[in-house]
Order: structure tokens, then sequence, then C-alpha cells
């Protein structure tokens, strides 16, 4: 999926992912490629991006060692729809 994560002045990410994990208002959120359509507000958290691969066999959770990129936010809004994830967000 198309990644994009926007902050007031600048794209802090853009690029494809196979993962994305959100800090979700009432929980973790996990993107996966063509996710169904949705809007959620963010709560203050990491947003780690998986691009291009996927999580170990067996793995329940995403390493932060595997994010490519990891953004700290103190909230934000997340829109998904086709397969394009845009991310507004206030660090």
């Amino acid at each position: 999926m198309r990644v994009v994560v926007l902050d007031a002045w600048q794209a802090l990410y853009e690029g494809n992912a196979g993962e994305v994990l959100l800090p979700g208002e009432d929980g973790e959120l996990c993107v996966l490629d063509f996710h169904q359509p949705f809007l959620s507000r963010l709560r203050a958290g990491a947003i780690q991006i998986l691009a291009g691969r996927k999580r170990p066999p067996g793995a329940r959770a995403m390493s932060p060692a595997l994010a490519e990129a990891r953004i700290l936010i103190q909230d934000g809004i997340a829109r998904m729809t086709g397969n394009e994830l845009v991310i507004l967000v206030q660090t």
C-alpha cells in the first residue's frame, strides 16, 4: 500500500509498506495491503511502518527493530481508501 505521513509543515514519510501499526484511540491498529476503508483518530504513541517485508513466521507483534520507519506522535487522524493510507499527525 502507499503510505503518506504528514505533519503541519512537511511529509514525514512517503513510500510503500506491507504493514503499518497505528496507535488507535481504542488500541493498536494493524493495517495491511488492501485494508477495508476507514477513518480513525490516533492517540499519542508510535507509528511503525514495515515496508515490503512480512513479519517472521509465528511473530505475534512487530518488533520495533523490524520497522523501516518509527514516528512518534502526539495525536492524529488516519484515512485508508483504495490502497492508500494517509496519516495527518501532530508531533
